[in-house]
């Protein structure tokens, strides 16, 4: 039987390999692993096999783990929708929230944080192919916004984040994220080139390779660590 520590060494060895063919050096993309529908037993045997960085979409869900596993060193992403009433538990029990794509959202989040923790990290989430079905913010208001939440002052604006619609190939699959890497590019110079926008989440199990390829830093993998998503 495959266990969690099997599959997420062989997910380190994708990256490994995607990077070395791209001539980058392994560390510099974090494998974040999606616990979403995952139990705390799943999280502890991913943690026992050397994983800390852990990304849920569901918000009720991931604080009931987040609380349940509080004995552990974990650093915990939001990476899915967040309505306005649900910033509150964002802004209290995560390190990161990947999916702003709107100021009141951000507002939300730097006024709810605690005092005693650290500002929380976000990413933008852009819709960088314009899927109608995506959320997002259009590649052309990205500047706009970060500017905005940049100057929230318990939030650390540390990059975007994409999800783009599912592509055929390798090729097809670079293309789209290319898009997201120079998007990422224009908009750290056009910030100033701050170090701490540093951050760029896009890459699942299908096309980590492609995202690597184009540049990601962050690839955000649930199937081939934990398996097929559990019936809620």
């Amino acid at each position: 039987m495959t266990t969690v520590g099997d599959k997420l060494q062989q997910v380190q060895g994708r990256i490994a390999a995607a990077c070395a063919a791209s001539g980058r050096e392994a560390a510099s993309v974090t494998l974040l692993a999606v616990s979403k529908t995952f139990g705390p037993q799943a999280v502890r045997e991913a943690h026992a096999a050397g994983q800390t960085a852990f990304g849920e979409n569901y918000i009720q869900e991931a604080v009931e783990k987040i609380v349940m596993l509080a004995d552990l060193p974990l650093q915990w992403h939001c990476i899915g929708p967040v309505q306005s009433n649900k910033t509150r538990l964002v802004a209290q029990h995560f390190d990161w929230m990947h999916t702003v794509d709107r100021l009141k959202v951000a507002q939300r989040l730097s006024e709810q944080r605690p005092a005693e923790l650290r500002p929380l990290n976000v990413c933008l989430q852009v819709n960088i192919d314009g899927g109608p079905a995506k959320s997002g913010v259009a590649p052309t208001e990205v500047l706009a916004l970060a500017q905005q939440v940049r100057q929230l002052p318990r939030l650390v604006l540390r990059g975007l984040m994409t999800i783009p619609e599912p592509a055929t190939g390798f090729e097809a699959q670079r293309a789209v994220h290319l898009l997201a890497k120079a998007l990422f590019d224009d908009t750290r110079l056009a910030l100033g080139e701050p170090e701490d926008f540093d951050t760029l989440s896009m890459g699942m199990t299908a096309d980590l390779e492609a995202a690597i390829a184009a540049g990601s830093t962050l690839v955000r993998v649930g199937t081939a660590i934990f398996g097929g998503r559990q019936a809620g």
